[in-house]
């Protein structure tokens, strides 16, 4: 078996389904598994998985148990030579496993490999590519100061070495994993990606990352930074300092200060963070599926035409909702088309080959909408 694919899925029904279709699209020329594991979701997810896709495997928790024991869990018993970590809220691109392969393959010095991630509305998560976030760098981050905390001095379409990657989407080898020990444990939720990425350095391994393939990860690193993120964040950096720093009583009060100072500052201006979700006043479906066009146009309320591939060519286009059948454009397209009509107004939606619902979302801090139709 060449590769393991890991889902950790946590009440994430329908996003779990498109992820899955892409990973099985993205391993179509490799001897792949996949490993679902499910942290007691209350939604029908393990159900949904049993029906459609009773060949791949799946591991029901009966509590959460949190990201790092559920994907040490699900990696012991993975039979791949290298092994893929994935969010559940995720699309895979075509051919994006086969270009983490064969940077591996070609050298044995590289670690764990991470890719260009962008959010439901085109935009790139600058926590694709991060630097170790020292005590003062985290301290800039809790205030808000960020440019030290992501690995800026690296373009987000170059590839090249970082030092921190994001847990949505880590490649490697499974030797690797298992030598430096895997997610440490003491992890419930942030910090565990961080951790995991310095121990791999730590080994002697570089870790990379390839600008010049995408994955869709709608849910984003939070922009509304209230007080139980700060609660959690400050927390999981206070564990990672003490396992790898030289942590001391000044700088635990300084990081203290410094998050009562960003909750305060935070709760101030969060009403001014609030902003309205864009309104589309036509919709444009990109599909030769005339039933499917049908079904859309009695569901969606605002003007809707189809479209060809020929919307590359388009220039100005705003206050759209674009609408992708998978079927007929691959998810590398759709990215592109994200990527060239971001930031004007415009919202995404995906439907998956062959399902009954199209997913998105307009805001990278919320785990997005779902319409079935």
């Amino acid at each position: 078996m060449k590769l393991s694919v890991v889902i950790l899925n946590y009440n994430v029904r329908y996003f779990l389904h498109q992820c899955i279709v892409s990973v099985q699209r993205a391993t179509k020329n490799i001897e792949a598994e996949i490993i679902v594991i499910d942290n007691a979701s209350p939604d029908d997810s393990c159900k949904m998985v049993k029906e459609c896709f009773p060949n791949i495997t799946l591991i029901e928790n009966k509590e959460n148990v949190g990201f790092s024991k559920a994907n040490n869990q699900a990696v012991k018993v993975a039979k791949g030579e290298y092994v893929c970590v994935l969010n559940p809220d995720t699309a895979v691109a075509e051919g994006t496993f086969e270009k983490c392969l064969g940077i591996l393959e070609s050298s044995g010095k590289i670690g764990a490999i991470g890719v260009y991630l962008l959010d439901g509305t085109g935009n790139f998560l600058p926590e694709s590519k991060r630097n170790v976030p020292t005590p003062f760098i985290s301290l800039l981050k809790i205030l808000g100061l960020t440019k030290k905390y992501y690995a800026s001095d690296l373009s987000e379409e170059a590839t090249g070495s970082v030092s921190v990657l994001v847990g949505a989407f880590m490649f490697l080898k499974r030797s690797v994993y298992n030598q430096v020990g895997g997610f440490d444990e003491d992890y419930f939720m942030y910090g565990e990606d961080i951790d995991f990425s310095y121990k791999i350095e730590q080994a002697g391994y570089k870790n990379h990352y390839i600008g010049s393939t995408e994955t869709l990860h709608y849910k984003g690193e939070s922009t509304q930074k209230d007080a139980a993120y700060l609660d959690r964040f400050y927390g999981a950096m206070e564990i990672f300092y003490k396992k790898h720093f030289n942590s001391n009583q000044l700088l635990n009060t300084s990081v203290k200060i410094g998050v009562s100072l960003a909750k305060k500052l935070k709760g101030s201006s969060s009403e001014e963070r609030k902003t309205p979700a864009a309104i589309s006043q036509k919709a444009i479906v990109l599909t030769e599926n005339l039933q499917l066009l049908k079904i859309l146009s009695e569901k969606i309320k605002i003007p809707l035409t189809s479209s060809s591939k020929t919307i590359f060519q388009e220039t100005e286009l705003t206050n759209t909702l674009f609408i992708f059948d998978v079927d007929y454009m691959p998810y590398h397209q759709i990215f592109m088309v994200m990527k060239k009509f971001k930031n004007k107004n415009n919202q995404f939606r995906i439907r998956p080959p062959g399902c009954n619902f199209i997913i998105g979302s307009d805001k990278s801090d919320e785990k997005g909408s779902v319409l079935v139709f």
